[in-house]
């Protein structure tokens, strides 16, 4: 290989045809790239538009109310964790879990300690409510759910251990725990379309049909 001189000192010489190669790999790869091009004047656009698919619900919201009396509980609470058949107690809130601040489990963000909001007061607005610590475990949580499919949804399918890993740990050992059902209730009734997550229609979560005294239903 000869060596080309420059005031930097000697580089390598690039074999005949080589250029001739290079601009063949760069255009190849504009060509690649404009398959998904945007509007066509940059081949490295994203596209133009994105359709995604419609989704089942419509954008609707699950219940704030049957969260804090219902699932927040379950998430607070010390519950017996099977890890590899080493058995123990822990609860899904705690620091070495999905604690806000020294948790490590992954996008699940929970304070423990927050306070249960009064839903039966006027002060307790939308906009109120959506500043307290029970709203972002309310937020995170159902961040974690597919509205309307709860085989599909993280926040079951992770203490179930199924079709996902659980640094947790065997949480409920089938779908007919209890707490699982819980869960599982939630997800599977959202609020109507158009209504938000403190909708009225929440009292048809509980018997009697009050999001204050009421008790959960599960079925």
């Amino acid at each position: 290989m000869t060596l080309a001189r420059s005031s930097f000192g000697a580089f390598p010489r690039r074999p005949a045809g080589s250029a001739a190669a290079s601009r063949l790999l760069v255009a190849g790869a504009f060509a690649l790239a404009s398959c998904g091009g945007g509007d066509g004047t940059n081949p490295l656009d994203n596209a133009a538009t994105v359709a995604n698919p419609a989704g089942t619900t419509n954008g609707q919201k699950l219940s704030f109310a049957y969260f804090q009396r219902c699932v927040m509980p379950i998430l607070r609470a010390q519950l017996p964790i099977n890890i590899n058949g080493a058995m123990s107690v822990n609860s899904c809130a705690s620091g070495g879990c999905h604690d806000n601040t020294t948790g490590t489990g992954g996008a699940l963000r929970l304070v423990g300690s927050a306070a249960d909001v009064n839903l039966a007061t006027a002060a307790a607005s939308a906009a109120v409510v959506r500043q307290t610590d029970m709203y972002r475990n309310f937020y995170s949580s159902q961040g974690e759910t597919l509205i309307g499919a709860p085989l599909a949804s993280r926040l079951l399918n992770k203490p179930l251990v199924r079709t996902v890993l659980h640094g947790g740990g065997l949480v409920f050992a089938d779908e007919n725990d209890a707490n699982a059902k819980i869960i599982r209730y939630w997800i599977t009734r959202p609020m109507p379309a158009g209504q938000d997550e403190f909708s009225a229609a929440a009292a048809n979560l509980f018997t009697p049909a009050d999001v204050t005294t009421g008790v959960c239903n599960t079925d």
